[in-house]
């Protein structure tokens, strides 16, 4: 038993031997310690990086052939080296494949990092030096806006410290990302020409050794822009894979300054271990067509929606663009094509500027899951169904959209198709009604009086050689025959929820803020889009361009933002029923479709609970003693100077936050009725009928038309008994 024992250890030993013998020739440890490296630093702020632990060797990335130029020119600036540990006396690994900076052919279209979206943090990107704050590496994003001083924190643009060719632009992806392109922009501003004409691109995984994108055996330069607006793209002539890009401006405006914009074409590379990554991902459930429509597929994604379900969905266009393309909307309603008595009517409409695309997606995604919903039973959506005759019109400027379209979501710059095909921006050209309001009330003894509700739009806009779009009419007129209670539009650039008056009171003013008599209605509708949306009121987030909301948790009044007239807002809440606002739903104006469902989970609650804030104040039907409904009549609100009118049957709709109110319902002809209406804090509007009796007159006119005759007017029967009297005692 000794002996088989015995050549078991043996052999034992033997395996050992070889084991060892492997470990030694493949290196120390079979991990890669930049991993962790990556790891650590991708959880930290950029400036409070950990010293590395102790490793078996130091890290040095390997580059590929040809690189030593390019890091000795990337190193112009280097930051101050990190301390790394004393190396060990062991044979030198070999640094797996993954982590070289060398090309890869990745499948074409990889989308932006973000820096547009902010999905790229200020803390990502860093610069050589800054001429100051507010033109820093974090405003260095496509598309960014300038304020109104262009002096402030807010400019539009990083600019470098000084004009030299030592000075650069990084973003850190923090993790190992698939570069493939660069997009760049000059310098927002209203009074000064900066942009850069040329740079080189250079990546890193460390930020520390950097390799130059090669053309053949040299450096490669890139041709940039030549004006400040239009964005340019240059394609890496191989993609590269690394964690940190850095632009490298070679030449600039003769009389300009080191300045740019950008965004970064990049695909992440998977990374399951990550934690910080996998934290971060946003993903959707929901089973819909996440990508971006021209007019042909947004036409044929509403005839499927309508197939799918024909019960509760109808087609039909308000008008037609310049260009001939008709305005669709899709209706969504138990009965659709027909009013119902008491049930209220809601809009949202997007795309007015044609080059703001995310409302437009946005809605065709809202169609889809309204129909899908309902179909799968879900209680709330078949509630809202059931109860609101919904339209929805995704693309009021299909003519803009479509030249946005062409450009691409990347390369149509700040206003490519924002206006129609004959140059007017829709959402501003509707009638000022506002100046003719307040100039009545300004001079009460003026001859002209005007209501405080429906005021006619004046002739002047009505002709033929008025500066008014063809789309503009299509939308009066829908408005006009459609007796909405709330509406939205949908816009971008922004992330914000604006309500009226969007134009200010005082002469010579271009902010101030110019509440309405629903001021207090107009704020919680704008609080409940804002308050449901996943970053609206996020205290955290950054702003979009130049102005932070948070102070009024992502609302604005409109006029205290800035003054315009002729809006769209202000028209609907003085010349109809409607309560409108208007949705800003994006810092980005244009997203990557990569982007649309994170979008759609920032926005589809919001977009829900805003449609059911139709069912807020009260409503009612005014009717004759005979039962029949009265049109046009008149339901005013103790305390609030602003009437609405009931529609063609008598039923009307006033929203109102929960209290008790005073109440008056009258109409031409017929005496007058109050009532107190309580509103509670439940989602239903309080019932409040009203029925009206005629008045005397009335009644005695009704009697003689009967009989043929007409009625004396009291006033001229007094007068021609005088002249009767004074000619007895002539």
């Amino acid at each position: 038993m000794a002996r088989p024992r015995a050549s078991a250890l043996a052999l034992a030993l033997v395996l050992l031997e070889v084991a060892l013998d492997g470990v030694g020739a493949q290196g120390a440890a079979p991990e890669d310690p930049d991993y962790y490296v990556q790891e650590i630093r991708s959880q930290e702020h950029y400036y409070a990086r950990p010293e590395p632990e102790p490793e078996s060797e130091s890290f040095s990335p390997l580059l590929p052939v040809g690189a030593g130029e390019g890091a000795e020119e990337g190193a112009r600036e280097p930051r101050p080296p990190e301390p790394r540990p004393p190396k060990k006396a062991t044979k030198p690994k070999k640094a797996p494949k993954r982590e070289k900076l060398v090309p890869e052919t990745p499948p074409p279209g990889c989308p932006p990092l973000g820096l547009e979206t902010l999905k790229i943090t200020d803390f990502q990107l860093h610069a050589s030096t800054v001429k100051r704050y507010g033109l820093g590496a974090h405003r260095g994003r496509l598309n960014i806006q300038a304020g109104i001083n262009e002096n402030d924190f807010y400019d539009g643009a990083w600019c470098a410290g000084r004009n030299d060719l030592h000075q650069w632009i990084e973003v850190d992806a923090r993790r190992l990302t698939r570069f493939t392109g660069v997009i760049t922009q000059g310098r927002n501003s209203l009074w000064l020409s900066d942009w850069v004409t040329s740079y080189k691109v250079m990546v890193s995984n460390d930020s520390h050794t950097w390799v130059t994108v090669k053309n053949g055996s040299g450096d490669m330069i890139f041709e940039g822009n030549s004006e400040k607006e239009i964005p340019v793209l240059n394609e890496l002539p191989v993609p590269m894979v690394a964690r940190y890009l850095r632009i490298n401006p070679q030449s600039w405006f003769d009389n300009g300054s080191v300045c740019l914009r950008m965004e970064v074409l990049g695909c992440p590379l998977p990374d399951p271990n990550n934690y910080y990554h996998r934290r971060n991902e946003m993903t959707t459930t929901d089973d819909l067509d996440f990508r971006h429509h021209n007019y042909r597929e947004m036409r044929q994604l509403m005839k499927v929606v309508n197939e799918m379900c024909p019960n509760i969905t109808r087609i039909y266009n308000i008008g037609k663009s310049h260009q001939g393309l008709k305005l669709y909307a899709v209706e969504i309603s138990d009965h659709p094509g027909e009013h119902e008595v008491g049930e209220p009517e809601f809009h949202y409409i997007a795309g007015a500027h044609g080059n703001e695309v995310l409302g437009r997606e946005l809605l065709l995604l809202l169609v889809q899951f309204l129909c899908q919903e309902y179909l799968a039973g879900n209680a709330r959506i078949v509630r809202l169904v059931e109860e609101t005759r919904i339209h929805v019109v995704p693309s009021l400027n299909p003519d803009g959209y479509e030249k946005a379209y062409e450009g691409g979501s990347e390369l149509g710059g700040w206003s490519l198709g924002r206006w129609t095909h004959d140059g007017i921006d829709i959402n501003n050209n509707f009638p000022d009604l506002n100046t003719l309001l307040w100039e009545t009330e300004g001079h009460q003894d003026s001859p002209r009086k005007v209501p405080n509700h429906h005021i006619a739009i004046p002739e002047w806009f009505r002709s033929d050689n008025a500066t008014v779009a063809v789309e503009t009419r299509a939308v009066i007129a829908w408005m006009e025959k459609i007796p909405f209670v709330l509406g939205g539009n949908l816009q971008g650039g922004e992330l914000v929820v604006a309500y009226p008056y969007d134009m200010v009171r005082s002469l010579w003013r271009t902010q101030e803020p110019t509440p309405t008599p629903d001021d207090h209605v107009f704020r919680w509708l704008a609080y409940s889009y804002a308050s449901t949306h996943r970053l609206m009121t996020d205290a955290r987030r950054r702003v979009c361009h130049t102005e932070d909301f948070q102070k009024e948790d992502g609302t604005v009044n409109g006029a205290s933002w800035h003054t315009v007239a002729g809006s769209l807002n202000d028209f609907s809440y003085l010349h109809t029923n409607c309560f409108e606002l208007s949705i800003y739903v994006g810092c980005d104006k244009f997203p990557h479709e990569s982007q649309l469902p994170e979008e759609w989970e920032n926005n589809r609650e919001s977009l829900i609970v805003f449609m059911e804030q139709v069912h807020r104040g009260i409503k009612g039907v005014v009717r004759d003693l005979h039962g029949r409904g009265i049109p046009d009549a008149v339901i005013s609100v103790e305390g609030i100077s602003h009437d609405i009118r009931t529609a063609n049957d008598g039923d009307y709709w006033r929203l109102l936050n929960p209290g008790e109110y005073v109440v008056t319902a009258k109409a031409e002809g017929f005496t007058s009725s109050t009532k107190n209406c309580m509103v509670g804090y439940d989602m239903g509007a309080t019932q409040c009928n009203f029925t009206l009796s005629k008045t005397n007159l009335a009644r005695i006119r009704e009697i003689m038309e009967k009989f043929g005759k007409q009625p004396v007017s009291l006033p001229a029967r007094q007068l021609k008994l005088r002249g009767r009297k004074r000619r007895q005692r002539g």
